[in-house]
């Protein structure tokens, strides 16, 4: 929708490289102040829009279910698919904002 482009490339103007959490705050207090908002606005649990962001992505990216919604674990996977696995993390990890792909665990399981 050229409605959420435009918010998002709003977003990342602001941001450029750096965070949306302002420098004085911690990421808790400024999930708060998210928290809060979203509230305000009818809005529940929307940190589980990550969540099912980062499985569909690893799905889309993989071919198969991250672990968390049911897919194999990184163990039972071939070498050539681990490297698949690691390569969708790492693309996932990035469009998520961290630099991290470890990080990909939380959202889609080992």
């Amino acid at each position: 929708m050229p409605e959420q482009r435009a918010v998002l490339d709003e977003a990342h103007r602001l941001a450029g490289t750096g965070s949306l959490i302002p420098a004085n705050k911690t990421y808790i207090q400024q999930r708060h102040v998210y928290d809060g908002q979203c509230k305000a606005a009818g809005l529940s649990n929307m940190h589980g829009l990550r969540h099912r962001y980062a499985q569909r992505r690893y799905e889309a990216l993989t071919g198969w279910k991250a672990p968390k919604a049911g897919g194999p674990s990184r163990h039972s996977l071939s070498a050539e698919q681990r490297l698949l696995d690691a390569h969708a993390r790492q693309i996932i990890s990035q469009k998520l904002g961290h630099g991290r792909s470890q990080i990909v665990d939380v959202y889609c399981g080992k």
